[in-house]
């Protein structure tokens, strides 16, 4: 892959923190590049830093030590209000809980990030009917969550999450909620989307039985991540 194409790059990355009267280092010395248009996922035991390693990425943690380049910026570096800004308009959120409020409907909670932007009215319609459309879920926009089946609502957490065009997408045990046939679904979405869109999906799952639909799966393991051998991996 050529150097113009890498959009994450993490250097030398580790993370420590103080536990009662010991020193925890879920992250230790992490070298990572996420290029354009890939699929990365991401297999560890629960405790093993998968989700500590998504917030270091997104700015929601900073490392101890390290560089975290999203697009050649070190996130690591940034202000808040720096941030803030990067997680509007570069980077998506999916979570295990879908997140969604429950007063509004599926077309209301995927445009509220626009609103929140200041975005006028019709560039709001247009890009949350684009992305309602590209989960498969605009037949169900006047829905409430309460309306929608597990899989729909995260389908609609999904479509949140890519409705301002983010360059990257971190996704956080996203199927952790669903069974199987959902979670396959879910997860052959997001290779879609990497194929019809060009985003960068990063997906931490304990899930093996959908790491074949990943373009690179890593482990993290003893706070260092490296390749892993899919077919020996079991994290239910």
């Amino acid at each position: 892959m050529n150097a113009q194409n890498d959009l994450l790059q993490l250097i030398n990355v580790s993370k420590s923190y103080l536990s009662d009267t010991e020193t925890v280092t879920p992250l230790k010395e992490i070298n990572m590049t996420v290029c354009e248009g890939q699929f990365i996922a991401i297999v560890g035991r629960s405790g093993s830093g998968k989700t500590t390693l998504l917030n270091v990425m997104a700015g929601l943690d900073k490392p101890t030590s390290g560089e975290v380049l999203l697009q050649g910026e070190d996130v690591a570096l940034m202000d808040e209000n720096s941030l803030t800004k990067i997680r509007r308009s570069k980077i998506g959120f999916i979570f295990q809980s879908f997140g969604l409020l429950p007063l509004l409907s599926a077309f209301e909670n995927v445009e509220l990030p626009l609103r929140i932007s200041g975005m006028d009215h019709s560039q709001r319609l247009e890009k949350t009917n684009n992305a309602l459309d590209m989960v498969g879920l605009l037949a169900r926009s006047n829905h409430r969550p309460y309306e929608l089946s597990g899989g729909e609502q995260q389908r609609v957490s999904i479509a949140r999450a890519i409705v301002g065009n983010p360059a990257l997408i971190l996704a956080d045990e996203p199927t952790g909620e669903l069974d199987s046939n959902n979670a396959k679904s879910i997860f052959g979405l997001f290779k879609d989307m990497v194929a019809d869109q060009g985003m960068s999906i990063i997906a931490a799952t304990h899930d093996s039985s959908l790491l074949s639909m990943a373009d690179e799966v890593k482990e993290i393991k003893n706070g260092s991540l490296q390749a892993a051998i899919t077919d020996k991996l079991r994290y239910r």
